[in-house]
């Protein structure tokens, strides 16, 4: 634990979803107080110590300025729709309204402004990281319809990647103490290793070209960032 071995008030937006939920049960093995935020906390069953479950809109800025005092870091995993339980639906809403992303980093930063000190790390996609220097795959329909392909999505989700890569845009205009995390391209449920490489913005690529991750191992990675800051107002990824 940083910070001298202080535990650390952590706010995890999306806290039932894939990557939000392993990051409070992560964070919590570490120590740390947990504020978990979803849409509707009154059904959520929880009976570990040391987090308490509150129910936030994440495009409101005044909601999210409410329950910011006492958090040292906010970590956003925000997805349209309930993820967790049903990804078509989550899907299907990021194609109809790519621009909530980018509205949710406004309202973020918004919050941000009443509570200056208080870090904002976003989980953002993979599409925008750079594949070559100055080629990044989301801008291409012809490179995102491949990648689509390959993990079963439907073409029409380029204009979610997108909505990903506007929202780091939204946040590179700010002067707030946040991150960006760009996941690896295959990131998928497994184990956590604590073992995997860091990158900035180009994907961190294993022994046979591919950039991958467990979704355990990014949450790894979130909760390492949230005690010592080292992308502060910059982009990471990780990869084995």
């Amino acid at each position: 634990m940083s910070n001298q071995g202080r535990a650390m008030h952590i706010g995890v937006i999306g806290a039932t979803g894939g990557i939000g939920s392993r990051v409070v049960t992560e964070a919590l093995g570490r120590g740390h107080h947990v504020t978990a935020f979803s849409r509707d906390a009154t059904r959520i069953d929880e009976d570990r110590k040391n987090v308490v479950w509150q129910s936030v809109d994440v495009l409101d800025a005044d909601a999210i300025a409410a329950v910011i005092p006492g958090l040292d870091v906010l970590i956003s995993g925000f997805q349209p729709g309930n993820a967790a339980k049903d990804i078509a639906a989550t899907v299907a809403r990021s194609i109809a309204d790519p621009t909530l992303y980018a509205t949710a980093a406004r309202a973020l930063l918004k919050a941000l402004e009443s509570h200056p000190r208080t870090r904002l790390i976003v989980i953002g996609g993979a599409g925008s990281l750079e594949i070559e220097p100055g080629l990044v795959r989301a801008d291409s329909d012809e490179l995102m319809h491949e990648t689509l392909d390959a993990i079963g999505l439907p073409r029409e989700y380029t204009a979610a990647v997108r909505g990903h890569r506007d929202a780091l845009d939204v946040l590179r205009t700010s002067n707030r103490l946040w991150a960006y995390f760009s996941p690896a391209e295959d990131i998928a449920p497994g184990e956590r290793t604590g073992r995997f490489r860091i990158g900035g913005d180009q994907p961190v690529l294993d022994a046979d070209g591919r950039s991958r991750i467990s979704v355990e191992d990014a949450a790894v990675a979130l909760v390492d960032e949230a005690e010592l800051p080292r992308f502060v107002q910059r982009r990471f990824t990780i990869g084995y």
